[in-house]
């Protein structure tokens, strides 16, 4: 079970949040699913709560509209960035909705839920309670000055909007009152020794997620709303309750339930999903930014312990840190930043995924800047990958009749360097398996540097008239290293994969082999398409590429 973060969809999404959640699972999915496991990626657009309420009264729409035309673009950019989804659904789903609904209620009717009156931000002016990002202020645990009501994302604390510090509405501005209001909360405290014990056997956890949560376990866990004051979002089913909605994090986690019971109910296995949920093989694979951590570490994990039923709990929540846009935090407003339809503006969607995921933030902060996009795709992509394998595909064309070589005694460095290449897919699948994408992708551009430095110390351009027989053992062993770089190639640039595939002329497309593959060599004998560049060089300076960026934003904001 692979699951990434909601995407609220109040905007598309920028390359950090791509980065952090849906790239990431994506890469994950793609390398088991060549694995042959029974792998079901899910999650979907996060249409309601504020900060889809913020926006459409900002823009004096509807949510439903907002979140329509939003839904149709999100799904549009995610086909073209190569994300390959089992089931990318929307809150706003019917079965989403009764799922939530039902699985409250068994809360509730467990005795997890009660009511209370509290005193929330009221603001007199829009004659509203402000929840979460209708009302801002300053942090109480960090200072910072623009904690939202619900979470500061500088120092990444859960906050109750009555506790900001010189709290503002979002809307108009002013400041708001204290009103009082009856609210449906979870006792989550009930939950605290069972959640330290899966926190702490949990040795699978990221450093970060794994001593943040017990951070928060060791400080005291609060009751939380499951309510809101808001008029978008799911109806909440309790007896008193009509006035109220759900909160939307409670029903936004509870979302990869419930797209994994819509994906199967389509293929008409409507029982199936508890095989993923329930069954003690399976494993659940989460992948978020680190400002989401409690809400997958803790109030996941409680809600379905809530239930009395046996499911399982999240097996590793992968956590990376933040990527910034050259040293600051990306901005819509301020115009800081790329987003993912203006990254395909500029470049290829596999340049995007090749960059990102090997500069991925998974121990510290990371920092995105034209200069290393530039150097990554000219130097790894063009001039060591795309060049290792345009130069083994074009001898094949122009001196063996476009047909792979038949190897005869292969030497010593022609084992040894297949050996390597075998050793490299290992490496390969096994920091894969520990969510290192960024050793993984290293790991796979290593074999075009074995393949080149094999190919110039060999010299099959100069052996070809003295010893032709060494000349189709050199060009063998590449075009094994060619064919092996197709398969592990395809969880990091699926469409480049695929032309590789083309290229190589094998059946089927690429997305449908398996990992063993690797292990397979190209039949002697067999006929391969014409060498075409995979890749080019970006002769733009980081300047010229800023301002290609700025062109974009204008031409999409039209």
């Amino acid at each position: 079970m692979v699951t990434s973060a909601w995407p609220y969809i109040n905007y598309v999404p920028h390359l950090g949040n791509i980065v952090s959640s849906i790239l990431s699972a994506d890469v994950v999915a793609r390398y088991h699913r060549l694995k042959g496991d029974d792998v079901v990626y899910v999650t979907g657009s996060d249409e309601h709560g504020t900060p889809i309420e913020v926006e459409a009264v900002r823009l004096g729409i509807p949510p439903k509209q907002l979140t329509d035309q939003n839904h149709k673009k999100v799904v549009d950019l995610f086909e073209k960035w190569g994300i390959a989804f089992s089931n990318y659904t929307r809150t706003e789903n019917p079965l989403h909705k009764k799922f939530v609904q039902d699985l409250l209620m068994k809360i509730y009717d467990n005795g997890y839920i009660f009511t209370q009156e509290t005193e929330l931000p009221y603001c007199p002016k829009c004659n509203r309670f402000l929840p979460d990002r209708f009302v801002e202020g300053t942090c109480p645990h960090c200072s910072y000055e623009q904690a939202r009501g619900d979470q500061c994302e500088a120092c990444g604390r859960l906050i109750e909007p009555t506790k900001l510090i010189h709290p503002y509405c979002t809307i108009c501005r002013s400041t708001p009152v204290m009103k009082r209001s009856k609210h449906w909360y979870f006792d989550m405290p009930k939950f605290t020794d069972q959640l330290y014990e899966y926190i702490k056997n949990n040795e699978r956890l990221p450093e970060n997620a794994r001593n943040f949560s017990l951070n928060l376990l060791k400080e005291g866990l609060k009751p939380r709303p499951v309510t809101r004051d808001n008029k978008w979002g799911i109806p909440a089913p309790f007896p008193g309750a009509e006035d109220k909605t759900i909160y939307v994090w409670v029903e936004a986690v509870l979302g990869y339930l419930s797209a994994t019971v819509e994906y199967f109910k389509k293929l008409g296995q409507e029982e199936k999903w508890k095989e993923y949920w329930f069954n003690k093989d399976a494993k659940t694979l989460y992948f978020i930014g680190k400002d989401n951590i409690p809400f997958h570490t803790l109030i996941l994990p409680a809600l379905l312990l809530a239930t009395q039923e046996d499911y399982n709990l999240p097996w590793n929540v992968d956590s990376v840190e933040f990527l910034m846009f050259e040293g600051q935090a990306f901005s819509k407003s301020r115009r800081i930043g790329v987003w993912i339809d203006e990254a395909l503006q500029l470049f290829p969607a596999d340049y995007w995924r090749y960059v990102l995921i090997s500069t991925r933030p998974e121990t510290k902060d990371t920092n995105f800047v034209w200069k290393t996009f530039i150097e990554r795709v000219n130097s790894d992509l063009n001039d060591t990958l795309g060049n290792f394998i345009h130069r083994t595909l074009a001898f094949i064309n122009q001196h063996f009749d476009s047909t792979a070589p038949k190897p005869s005694k292969l030497g010593g460095q022609d084992k040894r360097t297949l050996l390597s290449a075998r050793k490299t897919v290992e490496k390969t699948a096994q920091d894969l398996e520990e969510f290192k994408l960024q050793e993984a992708l290293r790991h796979v551009v290593s074999l075009s540097h074995l393949g080149n430095r094999y190919l110039n110390e060999k010299e099959p351009w100069k052996t070809l008239k003295t010893n032709p027989q060494s000349a189709a053992n050199t060009l063998y062993v590449g075009a094994q290293i060619v064919k092996i770089l197709a398969i592990t190639l395809e969880p990091f640039t699926p469409f480049t994969a695929e032309k590789l595939w083309q290229l190589l002329n094998l059946p089927g497309n690429v997305h449908e082999q398996a990992w063993e593959e690797t292990e397979k060599d190209l039949p002697t004998g067999h006929k391969i398409n014409e060498a075409k560049p995979l890749f080019q060089k970006i002769k733009a300076t980081e300047e010229e590429l800023q301002r290609m960026l700025e062109k974009a934003k204008s031409d999409l904001a039209r």
